[in-house]
């Protein structure tokens, strides 16, 4: 959904630059294509920045893989800044704005990648199999106890979607993007989901008499 017109910095307040971008990107004809190429370009070398640096992690990736990424990353960022051209606020270069996009979704892309073909750990079927923390020899009784509740508050307090989501995404590491891609979901839905069942958790262990924030130091 785009944002509503007039929301954004007022053009006088930017840098020349910035404002050229802004006056060419909201023109018609071939003042804005050209600008839109002109941004197209950018945001292809901020997706190759991202892919090179990511690249040694990455030997799942084939033949013309990467460059796909890159094409593919360069495409969905360029729609991302159009979209959002009235969110720009100035509080840097409209290009440097413009370069996190491209950023953002090479890094979205390349997780997608590493778990394409690969099963979600930590479905709501299978939620109890996630492994035990073993506690060191000196630890207090209290802290058994509290792993103990936290284990059957998963158990109780929280729903079938809320388990698999968590451990899923909590415990077992998924990117949040690729959880969503995997459900159907967006990831707006499952920051929530997260947030709700973590917000469950803390209910029922308070209820069982004990302190979910004690040693967190942020009252959290």
């Amino acid at each position: 959904m785009e944002p509503a017109a007039g929301t954004g910095v007022q053009e006088h307040e930017l840098d020349h630059e910035s404002r050229a971008w802004l006056t060419a990107l909201r023109s018609e004809g071939e003042s804005r294509r050209a600008a839109v190429d002109r941004l197209h370009e950018v945001l292809l070398r901020a997706a190759r920045f991202e892919a090179a640096r990511r690249r040694d992690n990455a030997p799942y990736l084939r033949g013309g893989e990467l460059e796909e990424i890159v094409a593919e990353s360069a495409a969905d960022a360029l729609l991302s800044v159009l979209a959002r051209l009235d969110d720009y606020r100035g509080a840097s270069r409209f290009t440097t704005w413009a370069y996190k996009f491209a950023l953002l979704e090479t890094a979205v892309k390349f997780r997608r990648r590493a778990w394409q073909g690969r099963e979600i750990p930590g479905t709501a079927a299978d939620w109890e199999n996630v492994p035990d923390l073993t506690l060191t020899p000196g630890a207090a009784a209290e802290q058994r106890e509290l792993l103990t509740a936290l284990r059957d508050a998963m158990a109780t307090a929280l729903t079938a979607h809320q388990r698999e989501v968590l451990v899923a995404a909590a415990l077992n590491g998924v990117p949040i993007d690729v959880l969503a891609e995997r459900l159907g979901t967006t990831r707006g839905a499952l920051y929530k989901t997260v947030h709700d069942a973590r917000r469950r958790l803390r209910a029922s262990l308070t209820a069982s008499g004990f302190d979910p924030t004690a040693g967190r130091g942020d009252g959290a």
